[in-house]
């Protein structure tokens, strides 16, 4: 009989969260974990050659062995891509004249000793 090791197996929606606890074999990947916990059948919209997976906010490979106490994240494609939607918030804050342009900054005035 193999060791047994604990992972958890997260997805989550705008509103809805999983969070799958399992023991599964030492040695076991990331997709078999998948797998094994049965989110796919909870959610058939993923797609493992299209959403990418991380342990622990860093990606990772299907193929990447897991060790005890792992969280497999399953990530959600972007529906916006984060450069395209700064390049348009800057475009917009140019057209508003919001920063990146010269502040209006008093003039400094000097202390001048007061003659008595």
């Amino acid at each position: 009989m193999s060791n047994q090791i604990q992972v958890e197996v997260v997805y989550g929606l705008a509103d809805k969260q999983s969070l799958l606890s399992l023991q599964v074999d030492e040695g076991v990947t990331v997709e078999e974990a998948i797998t094994q916990s049965g989110v796919l059948e909870e959610y058939p919209e993923i797609d493992l050659s299209k959403n990418k997976v991380g342990l622990f906010g860093k990606l990772t490979k299907l193929s990447q062995i897991l060790r005890d106490k792992d969280r497999v994240e399953i990530y959600r494609p972007l529906i916006a891509d984060p450069k395209e939607v700064r390049k348009k918030r800057a475009a917009e804050g140019k057209k508003m004249g919001k920063g990146g342009g010269k502040a209006d900054v008093p003039k400094s005035t000097k202390n001048v000793k007061a003659s008595a």
